[in-house]
């Protein structure tokens, strides 16, 4: 390295080194390339009108809920994930799968971690999904789960669940996130490599939301949400992802002793009495159409307003969106006049339905102000719309859908928002169309009924 020196090494004199000056030589920047080798592709690229397509044709589980939320069935080489809250019936509903694929050919193998065999094997008895083609592994490691994969060579596998497969690849707990990621990356490539379609059990958070690392639903190819009320027999499979089928379809299904069966009209379970909704005037409730994913359900909505000059007025929502509710109590009392401020607000839905979307908010107003004025909603009216913060009714979503729906049940009038989009012969059919463009044109019809 260059540097000033002011004495002679050497002579160890002062000023007699000479004044040299520096050349300095840049070399021209260049970019940095990075060369990768190429190898030989694992199989030959071909046209796309080539391909064949009974690699990716959907075969029915038996169960058709199931399989109309999957897209038709299981593709081979799938992987599914199936989450939620313990207790709601999701190895009661895998057992029935297992149970069913094994009748129709080949062996089935369920590995269960969280259970032991005999366990699995009493709800078999109790639901009747015992068969000669079904195999019980309790196994919690994935080396043994592939050993009996190798020796059974089965059509379909099911894992009871993944957060409590662990393999020695890695380290870390079962359940972590390493070992989740690892058992689910293994499992994946296997299903792919050999045509399997394989269905995992998965957990939740306290939130409802997928448990483990976020990468695991993007591992997979289905993702399913089982979800239901703990005190009611309904049950929903919620479609989240699905590359081979509708993303956004739901199966209904009722949890009985015997087992978990497919209910493929769900729309009475959410009436307290379809019959007696066209007949008996009841204040504080209204009948909607709720829409799930393409399913039409009629629901009913109910409320109860009591008491008045409460100080701290209690708002007490089970099955509807709160902030939702909040926001139709305000609209009722600053654009239609109905003090509620005061007085304690119960709103429910029949049946452990939940709705979220805004085209129960003329509803649920309806229904409100049926239970603060004693009045109730006419018999036999459906009640459609969404509301702005003004009172104007918003136009909502697939009207022709939920009127028919509702015409199907036996129920003659509709009370649906302005310009819907309803052509002549909508408004000429079974159903009395009523189109309205504010809140308080729709309570003019709670006088109509009283």
């Amino acid at each position: 390295m260059t540097k000033w020196v002011g004495q002679c090494p050497e002579c160890q004199s002062f000023g007699t080194i000479p004044d040299t000056p520096i050349l300095t030589s840049r070399a021209p920047s260049r970019p940095l390339e990075r060369r990768l080798a190429s190898g030989a592709p694992a199989s030959t690229a071909q046209l796309i009108a080539s391909v064949e397509l009974d690699s990716a044709r959907a075969k029915p589980t038996g169960i058709d809920e199931l399989d109309r939320v999957l897209g038709g069935g299981l593709v081979p080489g799938v992987v599914v994930l199936l989450a939620g809250e313990p207790g709601a019936g999701k190895s009661t509903l895998l057992l029935e799968v297992a149970a069913r694929t094994a009748a129709a050919g080949g062996p089935v193998l369920y590995a269960t971690g969280e259970e032991s065999a005999g366990q699995v094997r009493l709800r078999a008895e109790r639901t009747g999904a015992v068969n000669d083609g079904l195999y019980l592994a309790a196994e919690s490691d994935l080396g043994n789960i592939l050993g009996h994969l190798d020796t059974l060579k089965p059509t379909l596998l099911v894992v009871d669940s993944v957060q409590t497969v662990s393999t020695g690849e890695v380290d870390g707990a079962a359940g972590g996130v390493t070992q989740v990621r690892a058992v689910t990356v293994a499992l994946t490539a296997l299903a792919k490599e050999r045509g399997l379609p394989v269905i995992l059990v998965g957990h939740v958070t306290k939130d409802g939301s997928v448990a483990g690392p976020r990468v695991l639903e993007h591992l997979v190819d289905v993702v399913l949400h089982f979800e239901g009320d703990r005190h009611s027999t309904l049950r929903l499979v919620r479609g989240i992802k699905n590359r081979y089928g509708p993303a956004d379809e739901v199966g209904c299904f009722e949890l009985r002793d015997d087992g978990i069966h497919g209910v493929s009209d769900p729309s009475g379970l959410f009436l307290a009495d379809a019959s007696l909704q066209r007949s008996r005037l009841v204040p504080g409730t209204a009948i909607t159409v709720a829409v799930e994913g393409k399913r039409p359900l009629l629901a009913e909505v109910q409320a109860l307003v009591a008491g008045k000059d409460i100080p701290s007025p209690r708002r007490a929502v089970s099955g509807l969106d709160y902030s939702r509710v909040a926001m139709v109590l305000a609209v009722l009392e600053r654009r239609a006049g109905i003090r509620l401020a005061d007085a304690d607000v119960f709103t429910a839905t029949v049946g452990g339905m939940r709705m979220t979307e805004p085209a129960a908010d003329l509803a649920v107003a309806m229904a409100v102000a049926s239970a603060k004025l004693d009045r109730p909603v006419p018999g036999g009216l459906v009640v459609l719309g969404e509301l702005g913060l003004t009172g104007e009714v918003r136009r909502i979503a697939g009207v022709q859908r939920r009127l028919a729906e509702a015409a199907r049940l036996g129920f003659n009038a509709a009370l649906v928002p302005a310009d819907s989009g309803l052509t002549k012969a909508d408004r000429t059919a079974v159903l009395r169309v009523t189109e309205v463009t504010h809140l308080i044109d729709a309570l003019t019809l709670l006088g109509e009924s009283g």
